[in-house]
């Protein structure tokens, strides 16, 4: 698959121009930023895990830019097979700057959209955080089994049925 970007304007003067790559296609430029963002959120806001865990090179990787080129917001989608059966999403994250202004619609969004154009009739899996179970069921995800601990805070495994599916 090859970079492209969109353009969606998530505040009336910016807009999010959205990278899609493979492992092996980020730039280092666009690994750090990544990683940086990561463990911002991740390590500094959640607390202490490990983020690099090995499963990375097994996914596409959607990086959102604001016009200035800064990282704002970030997901990965694990291959089929790897994690599940089917492509799974995770990492979800916008930067602290960015929360309220739905960019993390816009981001899930086309994470729905990348996997469902990269593996159609294939459903896909996300492992959310409990207490967003809300926003995920807006694009068509359903809680799959009960709460689980994961890193400390609460998780639902949840599935968005292949488009066109019956549930």
């Amino acid at each position: 698959m090859s970079n492209s970007a969109v353009h969606l304007s998530f505040h009336t003067h910016m807009h999010t121009h959205w990278q899609w790559s493979r492992f092996h296609e980020l730039s280092l430029d666009a690994l750090y930023d990544a990683l940086a963002l990561r463990c911002r959120v991740f390590i500094l806001e959640q607390g202490a895990y490990l983020d690099p865990d090995g499963i990375d090179r097994d996914c596409s990787h959607l990086l959102g830019r604001d016009d200035a080129g800064v990282l704002q917001a970030y997901l990965r989608v694990v291959d089929p097979g790897v994690k599940y059966t089917e492509p799974s999403i995770g990492r979800v994250i916008t930067s602290p700057e960015t929360r309220g202004t739905g960019l993390g619609r816009k981001l899930v969004a086309e994470g729905v959209a990348r996997c469902t154009a990269a593996w159609p009739g294939q459903g896909i899996r996300i492992t959310a955080q409990a207490r967003l179970e809300r926003f995920y069921a807006d694009f068509g995800f359903a809680a799959a089994a009960l709460p689980h601990i994961e890193d400390g805070i609460p998780h639902l495994l949840m599935v968005r049925p292949a488009s066109g599916a019956q549930t």
